[in-house]
């Protein structure tokens, strides 16, 4: 398959998940998306499509991960950033069908019991979250070698940011037990992380679509 079109779903991928889980959650009654967690979505009678938004990410994800590779070939992070990006892809696929239980009073008036799917949801989220910002710090290490203008520090401060909003995010839904937490921001919280990923993902992937595979694939000039 054309490396472009691969590289390609590195765009559509993050997007795509963040419209339809902005449009979903902005016409579900009593849904907050300053409150709710995006994965409260995969409940009740349109369930399916967050779902299905979660699979299709995770598709899209993995074959961006086969272009990354691709485009990449050998050198620092040509392995490990694909793998990484491709556990990514798999852990999204995997939430998709393990759905989460209630969790800061959604749905409205629905006990938060534990379940075993919302148990595995809860670990593979968290795998999710790790393995992104993961993959941009095994990655900023290529970038410092191939002499790419901003990307080194873009990508560590992508890791780092992510991986702090995803600990306030923690904090915030541990402090709230089993109610609703009030007021609390936990769902923008888990929003910014997504966001932040996400378009790293989608600039890493308009980044290497606009060079040709010669010069994505050559050594730089510092290993010369």
């Amino acid at each position: 398959m054309n490396r472009n079109l691969l590289l390609l779903s590195g765009v559509i991928g993050p997007a795509l998940f963040a419209v339809v889980y902005s449009i979903t959650g902005a016409l579900r009654p009593s849904y907050s998306a300053w409150h709710h967690t995006i994965s409260t979505l995969s409940l009740g009678d349109h369930g399916w499509i967050q779902i299905a938004n979660f699979i299709l990410y995770g598709i899209l994800t993995l074959v961006f991960a086969a272009g990354l590779r691709h485009a990449l070939r050998g050198g620092p992070g040509a392995l490990w950033g694909p793998i990484l990006l491709a556990v990514a892809g798999l852990g999204l696929i995997a939430i998709g069908p393990y759905v989460t239980d209630p969790v800061l009073g959604y749905p409205t008036a629905t006990p938060a019991v534990p379940s075993a799917d919302g148990t595995i949801h809860n670990l593979v989220s968290l795998i999710v979250f790790i393995v992104f910002p993961a993959a941009a710090f095994v990655l900023a290490r290529r970038f410092a070698r191939d002499r790419w203008r901003g990307w080194a520090p873009y990508s560590i401060a992508t890791g780092i940011l992510s991986i702090a909003f995803v600990l306030l995010f923690f904090t915030a839904v541990t402090a709230a037990g089993g109610g609703d937490g009030g007021n609390s921001p936990a769902g923008m919280l888990e929003r910014i992380p997504t966001l932040i990923i996400g378009l790293w993902q989608a600039l890493l992937a308009l980044r290497l679509m606009n060079q040709t595979p010669a010069t994505a694939d050559a050594p730089s000039l510092a290993t010369r």
